[in-house]
């Protein structure tokens, strides 16, 4: 079996990272379990990222950058689709893996306690990949800041009741009104929700 470069390992590393913090929130997860799940040694971890909270930012922001680039490819993949019916889609195929969507709430009180605690430059980082998800829904949408602040704002939403566990009978999704965000039937959508036809401081 052929070595894996330096560079697959990185990409395992920062996989296995997601879904170890995803979890385990930062001082919840170890460098250690990180390492072990990818099968290589703290040192050699080290190689790649200097310190921990390199390691979850890298994490962290994979995640974000994720999103605008399913967001850009569904647009392309689908001419015959709706920016939004395309980008909603992809969007719940994102979050149907629980790793990333975990990773964003872990993210998100990770900002929090950095910057509480002083650290600006983690939050920058974050607030900066954040900011490509909002700008590439904006293009989508012609440059309309309501569409794309609806668009995501009921993404968002969506994040918390999925992340809480809400089933899909709940009533706290019956006022979640999609139908200006058209789904396909490729997406998987909570049967409530209304739809169109088609952690600590890192560091």
């Amino acid at each position: 079996m052929a070595r894996m470069s330096a560079e697959e390992r990185r990409e395992s590393v920062i996989r296995a990272a997601i879904s170890e913090f995803a979890r385990g929130g930062y001082n919840g997860t170890s460098t250690e379990v990180i390492a072990k799940r990818v099968g290589v040694s703290q040192p050699y971890l080290f190689r790649l990222f200097k310190n921990k909270r390199e390691l979850f930012l890298a994490a962290a922001l994979r995640c974000l950058e994720e999103t605008p680039k399913a967001f850009a490819d569904a647009i392309e993949q689908r001419p015959d689709s709706s920016p939004m019916e395309a980008m909603a889609a992809a969007y719940m195929r994102l979050i149907d893996d629980s790793d990333k969507l975990l990773m964003q709430m872990q993210t998100y009180v990770a900002v929090a306690s950095a910057d509480a605690a002083g650290d600006h430059e983690f939050g920058e980082r974050i607030r900066a990949g954040w900011a490509e998800v909002w700008d590439q829904a904006q293009v989508a949408f012609a440059g309309d800041s309501k569409q794309a602040t609806d668009f995501l704002g009921c993404g968002m939403l969506i994040n918390v009741l999925v992340a809480l566990g809400f089933p899909e009978e709940h009533r706290v999704w019956s006022g979640l009104d999609m139908s200006d965000i058209r789904v396909t039937s490729d997406a998987k959508v909570p049967s409530g929700v209304q739809a169109g036809s088609g952690a600590d401081v890192p560091r």
